[in-house]
């Protein structure tokens, strides 16, 4: 089997097609760069969450015109790791 890479950029591509998104770029490092931001800087749960939401608000974005699909994932995942540096500073870690 190929590296970790390798099967996150398979799996993707196959999720992609399976949502009739074939096309669609996606930062995989960024996303798990903000699913371990939240992880570490909330609580573990927060990953699968905190990655849901901002896909969910760039999609919206992207949907409804305010910004093409990568600006809207880029800022999508800019505010979500702010959200995520800001609960680190609350909690102070």
């Amino acid at each position: 089997m190929g590296s970790q890479q390798e099967t996150l950029e398979t799996w993707a591509q196959q999720l992609l097609r399976s949502l009739e998104l074939e096309g669609t770029a996606v930062d995989i490092d960024a996303v798990l760069d903000l699913a371990a931001a939240a992880a570490h800087n909330v609580v573990r749960p927060a990953a699968p969450l905190t990655t849901f939401i901002a896909g969910l608000a760039a999609g919206l974005a992207a949907g409804s015109g305010q910004a093409d699909e990568n600006l809207a994932m880029r800022a999508a995942i800019r505010a979500a790791q702010r959200e995520c540096e800001a609960a680190a500073s609350e909690a102070g870690k």
